[in-house]
């Protein structure tokens, strides 16, 4: 293993927020797949082998949740857990909790430093920074399990630099086709890559592409495959996981809501199942974990005047499996949507998925220049929705005052489309005096 950086510089920062804003513009380039430059720093930081059991988590929807709920469980089995997820809602510490605690600021800036100290002028995206500091705390914490999620794809992805000892490939659905490829085969075959030979496999995909199916035979990579070597029963109450060794009955629904989270602990519990001799976990810790799961942002209901319903849904797949919860928990009065998107997304399959939940739509233009403008979502939300029912607002600010000043008592308000839709909307919810006259307006219309 090669010896870490010894050499000590002076700080580059001394806050997070500085660090932040100039990791943003220090790679040419946003999203860069290779792992050429990040193994460099990786291997000057000696980071490998980890000391932990790794878990990697990849998949188009549902890592999220997955990740959430194998923390969730493996911390009511005892475990010290660390959990890797991208991109973050509210604070950036959010992408790195130990114990279930975001890390501090001052973890976050000295970590980043050693990145620093060990890149000797190698460019590094914005992601490749922050994933390889994620890899630096874990690397001095004391963790018996660390959850990482991948980002974008699985083979070139910098998550991949760790040879988990477990993998799980979540629904594989079309989305970032500019870097993937056009399908679903395609894309499988990417998010395949984070299998190792003689490691354990998990997909819990049940229409698994026959891409990934082939990778894992190729490398020798023992896959565990919905529908095939596990699955689940829906019973009332509750639901019912079996495997070729076992069956555990009596399982409680998990707490985030969506018939679809069956499937997402499913896989789960097949991947904490194949690990079982090193991290075993008992079956009252799963069903602990699973009644205790708590993830922002994946369908989460805030109640009031105006029910808010917060979901980070932003391809097809995604969209029309919020757009069947929501069908499960209908609205009692109208559903009002504020949308932003970024342009490489495909809006117009999401809005297919919509159509028929949504009476108003508020479609607000994102930051940055990946972001979709709110004229462009309108014309491409034309063929769904009537001209009247649909206005176009700059920012996510000026949507939400127009929700609030137009809404009744009762109706729904659906933000999605975005982690970054559904921040801007939860930063305006947080904040008291907002919320304090929301409820005014509405309890005297």
């Amino acid at each position: 293993m090669t010896q870490p950086i010894l050499t000590a510089f002076p700080p580059r920062f001394q806050t997070l927020a500085a660090w932040l804003a100039w990791q943003e513009g220090l790679h040419v380039r946003e999203i860069d797949l290779g792992l050429d430059r990040v193994r460099r720093v990786f291997e000057r930081l000696g980071l490998q082998p980890p000391h932990y059991c790794a878990i990697s988590v990849g998949g188009t929807n549902g890592k999220g949740s997955s990740v959430a709920m194998l923390d969730a469980v493996l911390r009511a089995a005892g475990y010290r857990t660390a959990t890797y997820t991208s991109p973050h809602l509210t604070r950036y510490n959010e992408r790195i909790q130990i114990a279930g605690a975001a890390v501090s600021d001052a973890q976050l800036c000295a970590a980043f430093q050693r990145v620093d100290d060990a890149r000797e002028g190698v460019s590094l995206t914005y992601f490749e920074f922050g994933t390889l500091a994620a890899l630096d705390i874990f690397a001095r914490a004391d963790l018996d399990v660390a959850v990482l999620e991948v980002g974008l794809g699985g083979r070139l992805d910098a998550v991949n630099l760790v040879a988990a000892d477990a993998a799980l490939i979540t629904a594989i659905g079309i989305d970032h086709v500019e870097w993937l490829g056009p399908d679903r085969a395609a894309i499988a075959r990417e998010k395949a890559g984070i299998f190792r030979r003689g490691r354990a496999a998990i997909c819990s995909d049940r229409e698994a592409p026959a891409t990934l199916v082939g990778y894992a035979d190729r490398i020798g990579a023992p896959l565990h495959q919905l529908g095939r070597e596990y699955d689940f029963e829906i019973q009332n109450p509750g639901w019912e996981w079996r495997s070729q060794s076992r069956t555990i009955h009596a399982l409680p629904w998990p707490s985030l809501r969506g018939d679809y989270q069956v499937q997402n602990a499913a896989g789960v519990l097949m991947a904490l199942e194949v690990l079982s001799a090193r991290i075993p976990v008992t079956v009252d810790a799963m069903r602990q974990g699973l009644s205790r799961v708590r993830l922002a942002g994946r369908f989460q209901v805030i109640p009031g005047p105006l029910e808010y319903v917060l979901d980070v849904a932003h391809n097809p797949q995604a969209a029309g499996v919020l757009g069947a919860t929501l069908r499960r928990w209908p609205a009692k009065g109208e559903t009002h949507a504020i949308i932003g998107m970024l342009k490489d997304k495909d809006s117009v399959g999401v809005f297919a998925e919509l159509a028929d939940l949504v009476e108003h739509w508020h479609l607000v233009r994102l930051p940055g220049v990946r972001g979709s403008s709110g004229r462009r979502l309108a014309l491409e939300l034309s063929p769904f929705a009537a001209a009247n029912r649909i206005a176009a607002y700059e920012d996510v600010d000026a949507a939400f005052a127009a929700v609030n000043g137009c809404a009744k008592r009762g109706d729904r308000v659906l933000v999605t489309g975005s982690f970054l839709t559904v921040a801007g909307v939860m930063r305006l919810l947080d904040a008291g005096d907002v919320i304090e006259n929301r409820q005014d307006n509405q309890v005297n219309a």
